[in-house]
């Protein structure tokens, strides 16, 4: 796979900037190489191939995921120029940022549990370190603690998990292993039943999905908040996507052992991230509880898995991606990494930055699923996949969850449009971040102007 041999080299060129001295040319190289790489991976396409001995398997949906986290990087470095460049630990950031979307390609398409595994523990520890990257912030500091502890409590669920099912069947390979399955339909041990419960435990974790939430909130109020960002996009989408692909390639013929969990998680995680987000004042926190709340929405996809399924996650975390990002990012050039942003700040937005209000309108709108922005087209087609395999009562729980989201993003636009501001300076904004956030918000709109495309994509 090419594109993980050039996120990787990147890597590797970003640790070695710093002592041949061209960290200055680090950010166009980092940049260029992800486009390289994106470009690379859709030259796969149709391929549907195993590599590396079948432990990644390279189809069409690990390609436009792939793709997705690569373009999801290239938007979200350009977004983060500043901020990476302005302390003496630059090229250490780019070099974790890229390690972490290597160990993302390799959750993507894998077919083996060692390298999912790998995969994990790459992107984790990437995060663990850029979670407690300012030194000098406590919360910071707890945010890097909790996350690294509770992360590696997952991880033992998931390496006990593997231990069983490889001692059952023999084998760490996803394909080998639903044969196995499907060979014995009827008659299943329990100790392979527990290692599937065990590995949908540590991968709700990774997601941040109810009742294993419980870190998500610290952790994204107390990271810096670009760092926050990638994990509420990159990280968030690659969870899912993993999960999504265990459950489909590997244990989808075993569906009476984890259906009742996923669609008891799934209206929990729903319910509880929007409830709780409409009790928060903090920005960074109430975009936690929604990224908590949408890790529910996706589970759907999951539940469903027909030929909707994988359009649907497709397009769901494309459009969530990019409407987080660019909330996420309004949110650091308001206040410049502040911890506590609450939703006073943006009283009087449209006042003091007319084109930063309309970013964050748009952004809130396409998660609220307001039509016609994308995030309206996103759930539609995740709430269409489930009432195709007649689960009501989870597109019922799903549009009252939905209709619960509404308040709390509402509570940002009406500051932003009818309260008054107690500062008087407008919010300055250069021509890159414009054109970003220009971007986004004509991605966000012309992807609801051609949706049904994207539910018709077969990978």
């Amino acid at each position: 796979m090419n594109t993980l041999i050039v996120l990787v080299s990147l890597g590797v060129i970003a640790l070695l900037s710093e002592l041949l001295n061209f960290k200055k040319v680090l950010f166009p190289i980092t940049c260029a190489g992800l486009v390289v790489a994106t470009g690379l991976s859709m030259y796969d396409w149709n391929s549907n191939a195993y590599v590396y001995n079948r432990m990644l398997y390279i189809d069409n949906f690990a390609i436009v995921m792939t793709s997705l986290i690569c373009g999801l990087s290239v938007l979200w470095f350009c977004f983060s120029k500043k901020y990476l460049e302005r302390d003496t630990y630059t090229t250490d950031k780019f070099a974790l940022i890229l390690f972490a979307l290597t160990g993302a390609a390799v959750m993507v398409s894998y077919n083996n549990f060692c390298m999912l595994f790998l995969g994990v523990e790459i992107l984790s520890l990437s995060m663990y370190i850029l979670a407690g990257s300012d030194k000098k912030s406590l919360a910071g500091n707890e945010a890097a603690l909790k996350y690294f502890i509770i992360g590696s409590f997952a991880t033992g669920f998931l390496l006990l998990g593997i231990a069983l099912i490889y001692g059952v069947t023999g084998t760490f390979h996803l394909d080998t292993m639903m044969m196995y399955i499907q060979a014995h339909q009827t008659d299943l041990p329990q100790l392979f039943k527990v290692g599937i419960l065990l590995i949908l435990v540590a991968m709700a974790f990774k997601a941040s999905v109810v009742p294993f939430h419980y870190w998500a909130p610290d952790v994204y109020t107390g990271s810096p908040t670009l760092v926050t960002a990638f994990m509420a996009t990159v990280v968030k989408t690659v969870a899912i996507v993993a999960l999504f692909r265990l459950f489909v390639i590997g244990f989808g013929d075993a569906y009476d052992v984890w259906l009742t969990p996923v669609i008891i998680m799934s209206m929990l995680t729903m319910l509880v991230g929007n409830l709780i987000a409409t009790y928060q004042n903090q920005v960074k926190r109430m975009l936690a509880y929604s990224s908590i709340a949408h890790a529910g929405y996706l589970l759907i996809a999951i539940v469903a898995m027909n030929q909707y399924s994988t359009g649907a996650v497709f397009y769901y975390t494309m459009t969530y991606s990019i409407a987080s990002l660019l909330a996420f990012g309004i949110v650091y050039l308001l206040k410049d990494n502040i911890e506590s942003v609450g939703v006073e700040e943006f009283n009087g937005l449209s006042k003091r930055s007319p084109f930063l209000a309309f970013g964050m309108t748009v952004a809130m709108l396409s998660l609220a699923g307001i039509p016609p922005i994308a995030g309206f087209f996103a759930k539609y087609f995740l709430f269409s996949a489930a009432l195709k395999e007649e689960y009501y009562a989870l597109v019922i729980v799903a549009i009252i969850a939905s209709l619960i989201g509404i308040y709390y993003y509402f509570k940002v636009i009406i500051a932003i449009y009818f309260k008054e501001s107690k500062e008087a300076q407008v919010a300055e904004v250069n021509t890159t971040n414009k054109a970003l956030i220009g971007l986004c918000i004509i991605l966000l709109i012309g992807l609801s102007v051609i949706p049904e495309v994207f539910l018709r994509l077969r990978f």
